[in-house]
């Protein structure tokens, strides 16, 4: 897919309070139902990728998705997250896919899409709120802007945003990987 020909979102600023914030004690439910807290003191870091929503083949998306800067790309990204799972892992990092879609939605795509880690539902919008997330709102529905951190003992070292294009956003996140 040509991504050059969707509006690219602009840094807002909005993402500038991230680097070398705490993560507070929330605990949001996977695509299995159950809750995991995102404050952690692992030693392997967390890559939080903050996304608007993937797709379904069974629902529409919703009005003017593809005029929105940013919202496309949502599955080519979490595929390529996919694709580079066990480069992660190497890394000592685990990504885990968070955006606004209920459940029951996520559980749909992670089948479908086969992803080997976590995706969590913050559909009722407590880590947006919570942190202050950049959204964007079509039709009364807040979507998350795409946002990656990357969490070392519950302490953002790293913030990407905005991300553009989704689909090479991975590579963004192996090559400070391997640097850092």
């Amino acid at each position: 897919m040509d991504y050059n020909k969707f509006p690219k979102p602009e840094n807002d600023g909005k993402a500038d309070h991230f680097l070398n914030m705490f993560l507070p004690d929330i605990s949001l439910k996977n695509q299995q139902g159950n809750l995991l807290k995102i404050k952690r003191s692992d030693t392997f870091r967390l890559i939080l990728y903050f996304y608007p929503m993937t797709g379904s083949p069974n629902k529409n998306l919703p009005p003017n998705w593809n005029q929105t800067p940013g919202a496309i790309g949502c599955t080519a990204e979490t595929c390529s997250f996919r694709d580079n799972y066990e480069e992660l892992i190497k890394l000592n990092a685990l990504p885990i896919g968070i955006s606004t879609q209920t459940t029951d939605d996520i559980k749909e795509m992670t089948d479908r899409l086969m992803i080997p880690y976590d995706v969590l539902s913050d559909s009722q919008n407590i880590l947006l709120n919570t942190l202050k997330m950049p959204y964007f709102v079509i039709e009364n529905k807040l979507y998350f802007k795409r946002l990656t951190l990357i969490v070392e003992k519950n302490i953002v070292k790293k913030v990407f945003y905005p991300i553009f294009p989704p689909n090479k956003h991975i590579n963004e996140v192996l090559e400070w990987l391997k640097e850092n």
